[in-house]
């Protein structure tokens, strides 16, 4: 039976790059992204490559929208087997922890944090219902204590905290065959990022092994590899 996907933030960069690499695996994507007219045309373009995807809307800020999701996911397919968890916001690059502006580190925190934590809580029903899921939850360098070092720390704090959540998603869905864990793309050449060294498809590989490959839970990868954090 061919796969279901879901991947946040998917219209461009990391995200997009996930899809189109799971795609070529025969898994059917839906990519989501909260901008309506940049996701369908984004969806479209992978689609006109010969790829299996679909656009839903999608707000992970949004409790209505995530319902709407988990919805039509069950209405439309009766199962998810993935979730890749890679809508993010970085807003305060520059900044220290004394300067940053509390309402920066706020918003940070609902769409890096609570909107994968929505989403877990509206999907992972769903996988269990079919004994199975990959949770992957898109984290940072900046997010494990042994990199950290200053500066983006709205960004750093809620980076560390989806590597805290992954873990106890990890140990309450233990004996189940739903695994969760994070990953760190590195340093790539994206929008949020125009510093970046790596390719969009080096930075999306982890995601894609850790959704279709690994049975391990609970742990924060890099380049395929466990970080310590």
């Amino acid at each position: 039976m061919q796969k279901i996907a879901v991947v946040t933030g998917a219209n461009r960069g990391i995200g997009f790059e996930i899809c189109r690499q799971l795609a070529h695996l025969g898994i059917k994507v839906i990519l989501t992204a909260r901008n309506e007219e940049k996701g369908r045309i984004a969806a479209e373009k992978l689609r006109d490559d010969g790829l299996d995807v679909v656009f839903h809307s999608l707000d992970v800020t949004n409790e209505g929208s995530i319902r709407s999701l988990a919805e039509w996911i069950e209405e439309t397919f009766g199962r998810l087997d993935i979730l890749i968890n890679n809508a993010g916001i970085l807003l305060d690059r520059g900044y220290t922890t004394l300067q940053v502006d509390i309402d920066k580190v706020r918003e940070t925190m609902e769409t890096n944090v609570y909107g994968p934590l929505r989403l877990c809580k509206a999907l992972v029903p769903i996988m269990l219902k079919n004994d199975f899921g990959r949770i992957v939850n898109v984290s940072s360098g900046a997010g494990a204590f042994s990199k950290m070092r200053t500066g983006q720390p709205g960004y750093s704090i809620s980076k560390t905290a989806i590597n805290a959540l992954t873990k106890l998603l990890a140990n309450e869905l233990a004996g189940t065959n739903v695994t969760v864990n994070s990953m760190a793309p590195g340093p790539v050449l994206t929008d949020m990022n125009p510093n970046g060294k790596r390719s969009v498809e080096e930075g999306a590989d982890t995601a894609v092994w850790l959704a279709t490959e690994i049975t391990e839970t609970g742990k924060f990868f890099g380049d395929r590899t466990e970080i310590e954090w």
